[in-house]
């Protein structure tokens, strides 16, 4: 789906369209190159471990259709950084990416900051955008580190190694509406550039037994109020919206909620491999209805 009214802006870059690919799938990079041909406007790799790791035991991954929903507990399999770097150096990537990178599962939680600057050493310049994945639920003691003094000492040693790199953190859901606030508001007073918000829930909106992160369409909800809430305390930040992002009109609610670009993962599984441009096409239509010219202007009736 290409359009001019898609066009926008982020990372410092110029977008053919703000519906990006999430953290989750190209795990490691492998297919960086051909995201933007399924018509995606940018993709994040990862998330990348300083060292490979299997990630957790298989089966890791389940459906429930009926609910447009997964229950992911992958862990954090990946081939490690230098590994993913090789495969980021030789890619012939026209669209702008992302780098998601973790701590290693072995890894202790008072070292965990070595570990995320290890994996910023070897990726960061891959990038447009390195984010912090301290979120995720399928890594022991892993959402601890959303925490403000450990965050802090994360991105205070990516900031050694660079003053300038653009950095997000992605947030989990289940956090309460103040414990995002506060985030947001110290985000924006440090050195950080972004928010993902948001990764995947352990709460149960639906009869889903099985153990880890839920995304799809139960965590819409959920996931626009988050947006919203960093909008209001920390407007000056960018903020990558993900999590239940069906159609256009779920992407028109959270682009006005005060995302500056989105992302998809679970809705990609479902609608195939022509979900970016047909929920672009829908974007459009909602815009028509709505009167909205483009993307940008969208932006300015917050």
């Amino acid at each position: 789906m290409t359009s001019e009214r898609l066009r926008c802006t982020a990372f410092g870059r110029e977008l053919a369209n703000p519906l990006g690919l999430a953290a989750g799938l190209d795990k490691n990079g492998v297919a960086a190159d051909r995201w933007q041909e399924l018509g995606f406007g940018f993709a994040e790799i990862g998330t990348v471990t300083p060292e490979p790791q299997a990630g957790n035991p298989k089966p890791r991954m389940f459906r429930y259709a009926s609910e447009k929903a997964l229950v992911n507990r992958l862990g954090f399999n990946n081939l490690g950084s230098r590994a993913v770097a090789r495969n980021l150096e030789g890619a012939d990537v026209r669209s702008p990416i992302g780098v998601n990178i973790g701590k290693g599962r072995a890894t202790p939680l008072d070292a965990a900051a070595e570990d995320y600057r290890k994996a910023f050493d070897v990726l960061a310049d891959f990038g447009d955008y390195v984010a912090i994945n301290v979120s995720s639920p399928n890594t022991p003691g892993l959402r601890s580190l959303q925490k403000l003094d450990p965050l802090k000492k994360i991105v205070d040693a990516l900031r050694k190694t660079s003053a300038s790199k653009r950095i997000f953190v992605k947030l989990s859901p289940d956090q309460t509406d103040e414990e995002i606030g506060e985030a947001a508001r110290w985000a924006a007073s440090e050195s950080v550039d972004g928010i993902i918000a948001t990764n995947t829930t352990l709460s149960r909106p639906i009869e889903a037994k099985e153990e880890g992160g839920l995304s799809g369409a139960p965590l819409r909800r959920r996931a626009e109020e988050v947006c919203g809430i960093i909008a209001a305390v920390a407007g000056k930040l960018e903020i990558i919206g993900v999590g239940g992002i069906f159609t256009g009109e779920d992407l028109y609610r959270r682009l006005r909620a005060g995302a500056t670009v989105c992302q998809i993962y679970t809705s990609f599984v479902y609608r195939g491999p022509t979900a970016a441009p047909d929920i672009l096409g829908e974007l459009l239509a909602v815009m028509d209805r709505e009167g909205v010219g483009s993307v940008s202007d969208l932006r300015d009736r917050r």
